[in-house]
């Protein structure tokens, strides 16, 4: 018999992409959705995309901010994908104000997954949850054993949302002794297709370059991975046996903003793309009336270069080259009637 896996928040960019991963490999999918009903377009579009009937995903009702569901989500699951993770458009001004869903929402996953016999939770995280570092140099490499500090000044809710739930997930499997039941995957700016037309904040980055949000590329610098390959880690990290309790960068390649725009540009000559780079100074003036932008200010000038060749040899998955998945992004957004060229 298939074994079942339960992907948490199933209806987001990551978490469809692994779902559909999971349907080609064989498996049993379950979703946890908030809302059944809206949730079943994005389910029946999973199916038609790995070829399977438009019923083969089982969708429970379950909220992060809640105890109710998750029994039933849980129950008979071989493993868990736990990725769903609170991401308001706007982001609140209070800096620890995603973080009791976010956190609360890992130890629910947690307390009810092991408890229910999975065998391994993957779970997302994120890099913000490893370079948000006060001093760090201009070019600053990162591994696994990197951690954010969640209470510098500069930290914004997201990174601090991501730090605290990933080193609560971390405390709570070590305090049940299953630290080996856990892995993490930490990915950086996570590009490609957006078939179901859920993309994530990630693809705001191409969309501001396409739109010409900014006069210029602000002097940011990422880890870039595509979604395809965020997918296939997760999927391998359930099994793979030196993944257990280990924390999986999703990103090889890094790249400034200015080089994401010089792929665009060369793609798309009519989009008149920005040339040069925005002084720092002007971003951050910027920033005072945009939140958006505050996320942006703590990571100005920095060049993050990810230690990542050990998750290749873990999981046996190769990253696409960071222009394939910029390039599909475009595509995408282009085809969907967000991104229009005069």
């Amino acid at each position: 018999m298939a074994e079942r896996v339960l992907v948490t928040g199933i209806s987001g960019y990551i978490a469809s992409h692994v779902a559909q991963r999971l349907l080609e490999k064989g498996y049993v999918v379950r979703g946890t959705v908030r809302n059944a009903t809206k949730g079943a377009d994005v389910a029946a579009k999973i199916c038609a995309a790995a070829g399977v009937s438009a019923d083969s995903i089982e969708l429970v009702e379950a909220d992060l901010g809640s105890d109710n569901g998750w029994k039933d989500a849980v129950k008979d699951c071989d493993y868990i994908q736990h990725i769903a993770s609170p991401l308001p458009v706007t982001p609140p001004s209070d800096r620890e104000g995603l973080v009791p869903e976010a956190r609360a929402g890992a130890q629910r996953v947690l307390e009810h997954g092991l408890s229910a016999g999975a065998k391994r939770i993957v779970m997302t995280s994120s890099i913000a949850s490893m370079i948000g570092q006060k001093g760090r140099p201009k070019h600053f490499k990162f591994g696994e054993n990197d951690w954010s500090d969640p209470d510098w000044k500069a930290q914004t809710a997201y990174p601090v949302s991501k730090t605290r739930a990933e080193l609560s997930a971390w405390a709570y499997v070590e305090a049940q002794k299953m630290k080996d039941r856990l892995t993490v995957v930490n990915p950086g700016l996570v590009f490609g297709p957006d078939p179901y037309g859920n993309g994530s904040a990630s693809l705001t980055v191409i969309l501001a370059l396409l739109r010409r949000e900014f006069p210029r590329s602000p002097q940011l610098a990422f880890p870039v991975v595509d979604v395809r390959d965020v997918a296939s880690i997760h999927v391998a990290a359930m099994t793979a046996p030196n993944a257990a309790g280990r924390r999986l960068i999703a990103g090889k390649e890094t790249l400034w903003f200015k080089e994401m725009c010089q792929i665009l540009r060369q793609a798309y000559p009519q989009a008149s793309l920005p040339k040069g780079e925005l002084p720092n100074f002007i971003l951050r003036i910027m920033s005072v009336f945009d939140d958006r932008l505050k996320n942006l200010t703590a990571d100005l000038g920095i060049f993050h270069e990810a230690e990542s060749a050990y998750v290749s040899t873990i999981t046996q998955v190769i990253p696409r080259p960071a222009k394939e998945s910029i390039l599909a992004t475009a595509e995408s957004l282009i085809a969907s009637g967000r991104v229009k060229f005069d």
